[in-house]
């Protein structure tokens, strides 16, 4: 393929999520709701934490993580998806494109790993609570997390850096609503079978450990749970691990279900990325995107403030120093 068919393009065209000017309408306000729900909740959950004094925890401090992770990614997406539903020309610069998936790339990445940090950082507390502080000290919490943040940085840099070198002389048409790696695979004329083989090890590395991580430390967690000799003490451990079950994904308030929505994301998204590109369907694939990328950003921080006591205490503090009932 020559040099010039492959720098030839500027920017690519999104089909967006729908072309029925029926449901535009409605589509446009439920998106809409959802990201400012997502701006809102995620940006109060980030404020709360940092300003009460009660939640400055490992646990907490994770869960602030995950918000700006939800908050980062969404808002890579979110905006120009609802302004492509009513636009007339749905292009988007071949650069910014690159940026958009590259931000995307990172957060998604920092969030799927962080729910291993999390779980580890249960399994931490619940085997040895004497010295939970001392193992999950501020500097070990900062290194995790500039460890999971640095991780996702070199995998979005990798994909994005291999996929933005391919040959694009045919269609530059990108039937998706954000600039994704499969549609875009399906519009290139270049060999993506390196590209295909990247995913498929790094991506596929990282699900996996994440996976592992999870089940590993709940493993850990419940033989420690079952030395404790007493029902009442072992009630109170597994409750400490309640709040795994926020962060991990939904509405969870068990161990068992809690693995279940955890299964059910990293299923998600190993079903998105972790196949051959003969596979895609990207109508399909349209749905499952808005599920991962809007829909659970959206639940992440209602869940914490709706079933967690601590930041509800925080929130009541919170309105009275501000003089609201």
């Amino acid at each position: 393929m020559s040099g010039e068919n492959c720098s030839s393009l500027t920017e690519f065209q999104l089909l967006g999520i729908t072309n029925n000017p029926e449901i535009k309408i409605t589509i446009f306000f439920i998106f809409l709701v959802v990201y400012l729900i997502i701006l809102a909740a995620n940006l109060g959950m980030i404020i709360l934490i940092r300003m009460d004094s009660q939640l400055q925890t490992p646990m907490y401090f994770f869960l602030c993580h995950l918000s700006f992770c939800d908050l980062c990614y969404s808002t890579a997406i979110g905006p120009k998806m609802l302004v492509d539903i009513f636009a007339r020309h749905r292009s988007i610069p071949f650069f910014g494109c690159a940026l958009q998936f590259f931000t995307f790339c990172i957060f998604a990445d920092s969030e799927c790993l962080l729910l291993a940090v999390m779980a580890f950082d249960r399994y931490k507390a619940i085997s040895n609570p004497l010295l939970y502080t001392v193992n999950m000290s501020n500097r070990m919490c900062s290194m995790l997390v500039a460890e999971v943040y640095l991780v996702g940085m070199v995998d979005a840099f990798i994909h994005t850096t291999l996929a933005f070198r391919l040959c694009f002389c045919g269609s530059n048409v990108i039937n998706h609503f954000f600039c994704d790696i499969p549609p875009l695979l399906l519009i290139s004329c270049s060999d993506t079978q390196i590209n295909e083989l990247v995913i498929f090890t790094i991506f596929g590395f990282i699900e996996l450990s994440t996976i592992s991580g999870v089940l590993v430390s709940y493993c850990y967690i419940i033989l420690s749970v079952l030395k404790i000799q007493s029902a009442e003490g072992r009630f109170k451990a597994f409750s400490t691990c309640h709040y795994e079950s926020f962060t991990t994904r939904r509405y969870t308030t068990t161990t068992t279900s809690h693995l279940t929505v955890v299964a059910i994301f990293q299923g998600t998204m190993l079903f998105m990325y972790f196949r051959p590109s003969s596979s895609y369907s990207l109508d399909q694939d349209k749905m499952t995107s808005l599920f991962y990328t809007l829909v659970i950003p959206m639940l992440n921080p209602l869940i914490y403030s709706l079933r967690n006591k601590d930041v509800k205490e925080a929130l009541e503090k919170l309105k009275k120093r501000c003089g609201l009932k």
